[in-house]
């Protein structure tokens, strides 16, 4: 009895522990005193970044199509046919149709004439700019016609990617020779007919004027002997009328001679065959220009194919060596991989061409490069997700929206695999403070009567809080910077950023008990 006794006096002593009193149990689960929650200062970069969910894969594709109406026969392909996957760029040769190539050039307009000397329109200026493209000069490039300058440029065209220039027919060769030589021939007309004005405008030669100076002396001379004969005659002298009249006569006539010598000559004919054959000249030379513009090297449409963007990557090929062609032979798309999104018009703004950004692949974040921004996309971009990604904004317009172009840089097979035809994450910071800075959440952050920005510092040891103004930066992810602070600040000193509402909580679980 006295061993149960012990035991039984062991158990209740045991037991008593785990009873509590009610008022004990009430005061255990009281909350303690509120008091404040506060954070440290820390000292961490602050970046902006955009968040922009985008589509992956090549440019639209495209189907290439061949004139070959002007080829005057089948159209039998020859080489130069591209496998499946190969690049094309500028100056590419695609196909050789009887033995000429098919050249790409970069353009917007297909191919729907050959152009030649004489002929403008906008596809001359877009064969200049693609020339121009290439390095080549084609001429000026604000003018919209083909001239010997295009005409040189497409021979240097055509000597870089390894074949002969076209010429132009022989029709027109011939009919070239044939004005060369309508020139020859006004030119030969013009100096005969110059030679005539030359002469008929010099008169006599010198010896004969010479010589009418001398007959005209001589008669003088004969007249004043037979004047002074008949005033003084002698029996060896008599006088002589008839020699006075005689020598009269002579002088007149010698005199008649030497002034129609000395008279001005009548060359209005021999001027009006110089003026003839002046024009004759002049319409000879231009018949030459016009003929021998039209045998300045020409491009065939059959020999050349305009493509909007390029390099390109062959997708599909229609055309075998020794087949023929009419139309469309090949299928080709964007040989760089791209990644097309969309932003509103303000997160656009702030996306500049070149602005680096980056993705994550398989744990890996690679560099992507903003290539373009364009005005509009006819559709919203994708809603946004948890997880940082760019909310869709429910009151801004479809018209609201741009469309963003990234380009990615070098990547390994394996890397373009897993990612065409994948929706990306793609992040661009657009602000940074450039290095650590002291931050605060922004719960820490309350304005004074002036709304001036303050932290309220913690005191240390128990001792009271403290009111600081400070001045703010950038703000990202939950934090601000504090540029500026009325009292110094360092990472480490904590700052309150909100206070324990134990009054609320006890509410709450007597609303719960009840």
């Amino acid at each position: 009895m006295a061993v149960v006794a012990v035991v039984c006096l062991a158990a209740g002593l045991l037991l008593s522990q785990f009873i509590v009193s009610p008022g004990k149990a009430a005061a255990d689960a009281a909350p303690p005193t509120a008091g404040p929650i506060t954070v440290p200062v820390e000292s961490r970069v602050i970046a902006n970044e955009l968040v922009i969910r985008g589509d992956v894969g090549y440019d639209d594709p495209v189907a290439l199509r061949v004139e070959t109406g002007d080829l005057g026969g089948p159209a039998v392909v020859t080489g130069q046919v591209p496998q499946v996957g190969a690049e094309i760029g500028a100056a590419s040769v695609v196909l050789e149709i009887v033995g000429r190539p098919l050249i790409v050039l970069p353009g917007d307009l297909p191919t729907y004439r050959s152009l030649r000397a004489g002929v403008s329109g906008p596809d001359v200026r877009q064969l200049k700019a693609a020339l121009a493209s290439l390095g080549i000069d084609g001429g000026d490039p604000a003018t919209d016609t083909y001239d010997s300058a295009t005409a040189a440029g497409v021979r240097a065209l055509y000597q870089r990617v390894g074949y002969e220039p076209p010429a132009a027919g022989k029709d027109l060769q011939d009919a070239a020779a044939a004005a060369r030589e309508g020139v020859r021939s006004a030119q030969d007309s013009l100096a005969a007919a110059q030679r005539e004005l030359a002469g008929a405008a010099t008169g006599p030669a010198r010896s004969v004027i010479i010589g009418l100076d001398t007959a005209v002396a001589v008669a003088r001379q004969t007249l004043a002997d037979e004047q002074a004969r008949c005033a003084a005659p002698t029996e060896e002298a008599p006088c002589s009328q008839a020699a006075v009249v005689q020598a009269q006569g002579t002088l007149a006539q010698a005199e008649a001679e030497r002034a129609e010598a000395g008279a001005a000559k009548d060359v209005a004919s021999e001027r009006a065959a110089v003026t003839s054959a002046q024009t004759q000249l002049t319409s000879a030379r231009e018949s030459q220009a016009q003929a021998q513009a039209a045998t300045l090297t020409p491009l065939p449409a059959s020999e050349v194919v305009f493509v909007p963007t390029l390099p390109r990557r062959v997708d599909v090929v229609s055309a075998t060596r020794g087949g023929t062609v009419t139309g469309e032979f090949m299928s080709v798309s964007g040989a760089t991989i791209q990644i097309t999104g969309s932003a509103t018009r303000a997160d656009a703004e702030l996306l500049a061409v070149g602005t680096a950004g980056t993705i994550t692949l398989d744990d890996q974040e690679l560099p992507v490069t903003v290539a373009a921004v364009k005005d509009s996309v006819e559709t919203p971009a994708d809603p946004g997700t948890p997880g940082g990604e760019e909310p869709e904004e429910p009151s801004a317009p479809k018209g609201d929206r741009r469309a963003v172009v990234f380009t990615l840089g070098s990547l390994t097979q394996e890397q373009v695999l897993a990612l065409q035809n994948t929706n990306v994450r793609v992040r661009v910071p657009v602000s940074s403070t450039q290095g650590e800075v002291l931050a605060v959440p922004l719960a820490a952050l309350t304005a004074g009567p002036g709304g001036e920005s303050r932290v309220e510092l913690a005191g240390a040891d128990g001792k009271a809080s403290s009111l600081v103004t400070v001045t703010t930066g950038l703000a990202a992810d939950g934090y601000v910077e504090i540029s500026k602070a009325e009292r110094p600040l360092v990472a480490g000193d904590l700052v309150v950023v909100g206070v324990a509402d134990t009054e609320e909580k006890e509410t709450a679980d007597a609303e719960g008990d009840g």
